[in-house]
């Protein structure tokens, strides 16, 4: 929200600053300020559209929606921000004009790195609820929420295009030649590409399905075994089905003389600890089977998919 508020009053500045000025940085910088607030209504959509119910034609229901919308964000980025001006920048190149009422360009980018650096940092304070340890990278490549690297990326790059903007119409003032506004346009676009593939790349990842972090998974993993009935987990998967809620499917080992109603017990058992250990653990599926070292020993079968189960290896 507080992201959506700055772009909206910024683009319409930039706007204004482009009609008094003709500078090309101005109108690149509105049309980024512009798509930068679409990408922000659509978030709140995906996230809204999250909050839906399981259907029986979607039994697991309607998280990935987020991720979804957060890909929208990066094709908007990439092409309505980034290839328009590329294109723009390209024209002013070609056929420079001088800038008139310079201090329009100048007071609004002014202004506008101020606005965005506010929406920075209140990305970069909600982030940091959430980052931990973790770099800024590592956060950025790890977050199963995409709201929060969708807005920190988009605020970094816009802050970096102002700059830009701000360096394009200085050195156009400075030396009464337009081209340096063009190719202030120029890195702006290309700078929106860019940061529109980086996005376009993790949020593919989180479309294709991601698994629990590695500290989840170990907590997964100790809340299975109790030491009495279930000995081990054999094997297992998780799949994020929404940025809040997470899929576990294991096969566990069992005492091979425990009474049905005893292993149903335990599994019970094992899935109340899994929800106190990971709370977005919603969908929970517990396989007991009786592990067997001879079969273990024979190792990975064969005709097992990369990256699926492994029966001999875990049991029979």
């Amino acid at each position: 929200m507080a992201a959506l508020g700055a772009n909206l009053a910024i683009a319409a500045s930039k706007f204004v600053a482009f009609a008094f000025s003709g500078s090309s940085s101005m109108l690149a910088e509105g049309v980024h300020s512009l798509a930068d607030s679409g990408n922000q209504f659509l978030l709140l959509v995906g996230g809204k559209k999250a909050q839906r119910q399981a259907t029986p034609q979607h039994p697991f229901g309607y998280g990935r929606e987020r991720f979804i919308y957060a890909f929208l964000v990066s094709i908007v980025l990439f092409s309505i921000g980034g290839m328009f001006a590329i294109y723009e920048g390209y024209e002013k190149v070609r056929h420079p004009h001088d800038l008139k009422h310079w201090y329009w360009p100048v007071g609004v980018l002014l202004f506008a790195i101020i606005a965005e650096g506010f929406s920075f940092r209140t990305a970069i304070k909600e982030s940091n609820e959430l980052r931990g340890k973790l770099s800024w990278k590592e956060f950025i490549r790890r977050a199963k929420a995409p709201e929060l690297p969708v807005v920190l990326l988009e605020d970094f790059g816009a802050l970096i295009g102002l700059v830009l903007a701000l360096g394009g119409v200085g050195l156009s003032l400075l030396t009464g030649d337009g081209v340096w506004d063009g190719i202030g346009t120029l890195c702006i676009g290309v700078l929106l590409v860019l940061i529109a593939l980086v996005l376009a790349a993790e949020t593919k990842s989180l479309l294709l399905g991601e698994a629990a972090g590695v500290e989840d998974v170990k907590k997964i993993e100790a809340a299975i075994v109790d030491g009495d009935t279930v000995t081990r987990v054999i094997h297992m998967r998780t799949l994020h089905l929404g940025p809040e809620e997470l899929l576990v499917a294991a096969k566990i080992a069992v005492q091979h003389d425990d009474t049905a109603t005893e292993v149903a017990k335990a599994i019970d058992a094992a899935e109340a600890r899994i929800r106190a250990s990971v709370p977005i653990a919603r969908v929970i599926y517990l396989e007991p089977d009786i592990y067997s070292e001879a079969e273990a020993a024979k190792g990975p079968d064969p005709k097992a998919t990369p990256g699926g189960p492994t029966p001999h290896a875990a049991g029979h």
